[in-house]
């Protein structure tokens, strides 16, 4: 799996290209210990680099592939910066192997304005130094299972996901591995990519499925034609093109063929490419509520190209818009008003980092149900025939009215929302989407766990709201 989870994340590169401040970065946004392997090759060897270089280059490098070796078996995952000279050496790059490698990418002459005064031993003369860059790069190339230039895109890389206007007809080659692939997708995507994905997939395509479209394909009778269906073993993949009702069902497959299978999610929509497809969230609708069967199981890639949104009818970017806010929200930043592929990139670079900190779910993760309590609840009890992000956008307004009661949250932040989402209350039954929201699969004793918001950036997960409260705040969603 081409992703960081339960495995060191290794940035290499060449001098001058941020690995150090990236990395400190990257590690505080994916909560782990962050390891410069310079100072460890420092601490165990008791001198400084600049010392063992007067010693000759080789007592460097030899005491550098040692630092690296125990760096890189420690048991916690961490984020490691390595020097940039580093792979050069065999074992090095073999303990590599068994994690995930990014490299931070650099021009060679930014790299030199960065470091010519920088004293380092190698950087002293700009013709060596340029012929040292060309003569490292087949290294790194060699070495490396992603690239990235900046914060985001490493974290990005770290959960395996792929963010780049033109990425679906790169298709073929972001799948990973050789095997057999499988295509799963909706009768309405497949008319408009379908042929497309065909062709960028090629000879590894074994098999294609066309689902019902929206909620109606996650359902426990089309899951079950899927394991009948799917025509890859074990060392195939299941690729999901289409919305998050696509990415859903695919991957719950994907996670229960031949007890589990590799699986790529291809998000069409707005709110798959900044929510639903990322992550390993799969699940199934039943009687009793959303998602209440479902698995953990992280896409072996996702690949998110956010000019496929230029096919999106209006009323599917509306939707795609309430999961944005969202994460807007929860981040502290007005990412709504960004550029579509930057949003994208931003919310999906957010949301990444979130689910690689709990990929199961345990504690922090549950901040990305802001709203989705209330909108899962009228979603059930319209018998899901509302829109998941027409029933997100009137639960974040629900929340955010209680957080203002609670946090004293500006009121100009739910002002906003309702100018940005337009949320129009929906005719449901009062009482089945009460029913709906205590049992929710996330709920504690009948107690709704509802996510609220101190201030932008600030969340806060509660189930101490009560409940008259909370029947009040999902009442006011409701017409009639």
């Amino acid at each position: 799996m081409a992703t960081a989870l339960g495995r060191h994340l290794a940035l290499v590169g060449f001098m001058g290209a941020g690995k150090t401040t990236k990395g400190r970065e990257v590690a505080a946004r994916l909560g782990r210990p962050f390891v410069d392997l310079d100072r460890e090759v420092e601490a165990q060897s008791g001198t400084s680099i600049e010392v063992m270089f007067a010693h000759g280059e080789q007592v460097f490098r030899d005491a550098e592939e040692r630092a690296a070796a125990k760096v890189l078996r420690a048991p916690e995952p961490a984020v490691v910066a390595l020097g940039g000279g580093a792979v050069l050496s065999a074992a090095t790059r073999a303990e590599l192997e068994r994690h995930l490698t990014v490299l931070v990418d650099i021009d060679v002459d930014a790299a030199w304005e960065r470091v010519r005064k920088s004293g380092r031993p190698l950087a002293r003369n700009e013709r060596e130094f340029r012929m040292l860059y060309e003569a490292r790069r087949p290294v790194y190339e060699q070495v490396v299972d992603a690239r990235a230039a900046d914060v985001d895109g490493i974290v990005l890389a770290a959960g395996g996901v792929h963010v780049e206007t033109g990425a679906f007809a790169q298709l073929a080659a972001l799948v990973p591995g050789e095997g057999r692939v499988s295509l799963v997708t909706d009768r309405h995507v497949a008319g408009i990519y379908g042929a497309e994905a065909q062709l960028a997939i090629g000879g590894r395509l074994a098999s294609e499925h066309e689902l019902p479209s929206g909620e109606e394909a996650k359902r426990l009778a089309v899951a079950a034609r899927l394991w009948d269906e799917l025509a890859v073993d074990r060392t195939g993949t299941v690729v999901a093109l289409g919305g998050g009702c696509v990415t859903d069902v695919a991957g719950f497959a994907a996670a229960t063929h031949l007890r589990g299978v590799a699986w790529v999610a291809v998000p069409t929509t707005l709110v798959g490419q900044v929510d639903a497809a990322i992550g390993g969230k799969t699940g199934l609708d039943t009687g009793t509520g959303k998602n209440r069967v479902g698995a953990f199981h992280w896409p072996a890639r996702t690949v998110i190209d956010p000019g496929l949104l230029q096919t999106l009818p209006a009323e599917e970017r509306r939707a795609g818009m309430a999961e944005l806010v969202k994460t807007g929200l929860l981040a502290g930043e007005a990412l709504w008003e960004l550029p579509d592929a930057e949003l994208v990139r931003r919310a999906a670079a957010f949301k990444t980092a979130v689910c690689l900190r709990d990929p199961t779910e345990q504690g922090e993760r549950a901040i990305l149900n802001l709203g989705h309590t209330f909108g899962h609840a009228l979603e059930a009890a319209s018998g899901y025939e509302i829109r998941h992000g027409d029933a997100v956008a009137l639960g974040l307004t629900a929340a955010l009215e209680l957080s203002e009661r609670r946090y004293g949250l500006d009121p100009d932040w739910r002002a906003r929302v309702r100018e940005l989402l337009d949320p129009q209350p929906v005719a449901v039954d009062r009482d089945a989407a009460r029913g709906a929201l205590v049992r929710d699969k996330k709920a504690v004793d009948g107690r709704p766990r509802l996510v609220l918001l101190e201030a932008p950036g600030r969340p806060v997960v509660t189930d101490e709201v009560p409940l008259d409260e909370v029947h009040a705040a999902l009442d006011a969603l409701v017409t009639g």
